[in-house]
């Protein structure tokens, strides 16, 4: 089972390339900090604008840098399904420990198309599949908790990162699979959910306080909810602030405000408004990430 701090990793880029040197910076970062896991090639990691040679390079050196320290979780989602069990064939062939596969996005499938899409991954390819359940990305209802459960009867399918926004979907999943593993995608109900029974979060913060989400989640994991709660209220601003645009634009933003990364996004996404830069730039100073 993958609990605690996932890291929904970025992927750096220098002059439109993928920087290899801040990637390994990045996780050895995330392994010095407490992260419990990696997901390469996710949202966050800019999975859309990248080739699917890209991805798999990439979840390729990911796996290699770990060098098997901690779990790495490969983005493999598609909304073709022949396209997502290749690049879920090749995670799978360079050692990823499982494969988080979003929902199909733009051609908005019928429920029972969902449950064929990932029905038809989890036959192909035998590796642990997390579903990944974000309908502001794809549209349409997502995959609905009835959905899920029968999803859950299929070997291979192990886990659901919840990221509809709301606490609902998982506490109904919860409720009609005490033991499926469900993992939070929304930092800011993650506490939440973890109250309900959730394992833990696939994190965007978790790339710039990777030890603050690490401990909050071991906490909660062992019923410290005061302690959690504490956490989860320190950094409940910077949780916003990270949205304040698009994901993973505000992330980037702060990690190139760390000096961490050169903060480059590919287009369509641009660089952060100043505005919405300089109230990003206010909540990192007052929690001390700036100065």
């Amino acid at each position: 089972m993958f609990k605690g701090s996932i890291v929904a990793l970025v992927t750096p880029f220098s002059d439109g390339k993928v920087d290899e040197i801040k990637l390994a910076e990045l996780i050895e970062f995330h392994i010095a900090n407490g992260t419990d896991a990696i997901v390469s090639c996710g949202t966050t990691g800019e999975s859309a604008t990248m080739s699917h040679e890209e991805d798999i390079a990439v979840t390729k050196f990911v796996i290699k840098a770990v060098n098997k320290r901690i779990p790495v979780i490969a983005g493999t989602g598609s909304n073709n399904t022949r396209e997502a069990i290749y690049i879920t064939e090749a995670a799978k062939l360079n050692g990823a420990d499982a494969a988080l596969i979003v929902a199909p996005y733009y051609n908005k499938p019928t429920q029972e198309g969902l449950y064929l899409h990932y029905k038809k991954i989890a036959e192909t390819v035998d590796i642990p599949m997390i579903l990944y359940n974000v309908p502001g990305r794809t549209g349409g209802a997502g995959i609905l908790p009835e959905t899920v459960v029968r999803l859950s009867k299929i070997p291979g399918i192990t886990a659901i990162k919840e990221a509809s926004g709301t606490v609902d979907n998982a506490s109904q999943i919860l409720k009609e699979l005490p033991g499926f593993n469900v993992l939070s995608g929304d930092d800011g109900i993650t506490l939440p959910m973890m109250a309900l029974g959730a394992q833990g979060v696939v994190s965007v913060a978790a790339n710039v306080i990777p030890d603050k989400i690490a401990n909050m989640c071991k906490l909660a994991l062992k019923g410290d909810f005061a302690g959690a709660r504490k956490i989860h209220f320190e950094c409940h601003d910077l949780f916003k602030a990270l949205f304040y645009e698009s994901n993973p634009i505000p992330v980037k933003t702060a990690l190139n405000l760390m000096g961490a990364i050169s903060g480059e996004l590919r287009l369509p996404l641009s660089p952060m408004g100043e505005d919405a830069k300089a109230r990003l730039i206010k909540v990192m100073k007052n929690m001390g990430l700036i100065k």
